[in-house]
């Protein structure tokens, strides 16, 4: 039996289930998973009925699976029921004879069974067999801008309510990309509101964060060198939820490497336009990066304040973030907030200082 075409998208998941047209098999990784979680109900919602769940759903961890289990769960026939769903989280922790059972139902997977694995993190590149057999989807971190759509799109979809833009934009300054946390914040949200609409302020109550005193504030402040501002603004952004000396380490780490890139091309001649399209590919290239709000608005903050940055500062720049990285990570006597205390005055520093600040810390 040829392998099924693979489901290259979540769009075209999403076309599946609603035409009720599944593949046999589906490998469903990311380091998304409350997304991937969300579709695996979607999954089980279209393949059975509510009251076929009892006999006809098995969902295992991998782990705990022997051959003999893994034979019994793929070879058992759907009870009362058209078909069975079977769920193996964690597929890449199957023991050897148990995959070897897998690999061999994967040759010629039966009709009456929809099989989802389950794998945190994206398929290990060692991985021969599973992506050729399945129909896989990949449900990667959402980068900022996502993210803004993400909630907005929750709260009309699933709450039926709608969220300012600015109360959307103050809440993921203070969650950050936890998907299941965010959703959580946006119950209590809707919870309290009266009208169907969640507003800024209902935010900031709800979270403990203010319009002006978010990571994104911080980072402007520091792009700008206004020393005052940005020690200021630390004190209110480390003591917000989810919030480390670390996380602000990375976000100005993003932004810096971003300064870097831009002032390079700016020297080289490139015009403002190409510079603010390459910033894009940047982010789009960099995983992980820290930006503390939508790439837009980062991007419009960075092309604003690069002029007043040279290569020498910014290469200064990068070893105090390096340092402080460091002192953070390991046991001292020094509190986050008086390490990043230091950093943010030497960020803030121009000309020389900053090189020669970073030196007297230890070069």
């Amino acid at each position: 039996m040829a392998p099924p075409p693979p489901a290259s998208s979540i769009r075209e998941l999403n076309k599946a289930i609603s035409g009720g047209e599944l593949e046999p098999v589906y490998l469903l990784h990311g380091e998304e998973e409350y997304l991937r979680d969300a579709k695996v109900e979607k999954l089980i919602d279209a393949a059975l009925d509510p009251s076929e769940r009892d006999f006809n759903l098995s969902i295992r961890d991998a782990a705990e699976l022997s051959a003999e289990d893994v034979d019994a769960l793929l070879n058992t026939p759907p009870l009362l029921a058209s078909r069975r769903v079977v769920v193996v989280r964690g597929v890449s922790n199957l023991k050897k004879g148990a995959r070897q059972v897998l690999d061999r139902y994967l040759e010629s997977p039966a009709p009456d069974l929809l099989l989802l694995l389950l794998e945190s993190g994206t398929v290990l590149k060692t991985e021969k067999t599973l992506p050729d057999k399945c129909a896989v989807v990949e449900f990667r971190r959402l980068s900022r801008d996502e993210l803004q759509k993400w909630v907005q799109q929750h709260v009309t979809g699933v709450l039926n309510m709608t969220i300012s833009q600015s109360g959307a934009t103050l809440l993921l300054g203070a969650v950050g990309d936890d998907l299941a946390q965010l959703a959580s914040e946006l119950d209590k949200l809707a919870s309290h509101s009266r009208d169907g609409h969640i507003e800024l302020d209902a935010v900031e109550d709800l979270v403990g964060v203010r319009r002006g005193e978010t990571m994104a504030d911080l980072l402007d402040a520091v792009a700008a060198r206004d020393a005052r501002r940005s020690l200021a603004l630390l004190r209110h952004v480390l003591e917000q939820p989810r919030t480390t000396g670390v996380s602000i380490v990375l976000a100005l780490t993003t932004q810096m490497l971003a300064f870097s890139y831009a002032r390079a091309l700016l020297d080289e001649g490139e015009s403002l336009q190409r510079v603010e399209k390459a910033l894009f590919s940047f982010l789009s290239a960099g995983k992980g990066a820290i930006t503390a709000r939508p790439w837009g608005e980062a991007i419009r903050s960075w092309m604003r304040h690069v002029s007043s940055w040279r290569a020498i500062e910014l290469e200064a720049a990068c070893d105090a973030l390096l340092l402080t990285d460091m002192g953070l990570k390991e046991t001292r006597s020094s509190s986050d907030e008086q390490l990043m205390g230091s950093l943010v005055l030497q960020l803030c520093a121009r000309g020389k200082a900053i090189a020669e600040s970073t030196k007297r810390e230890g070069r």
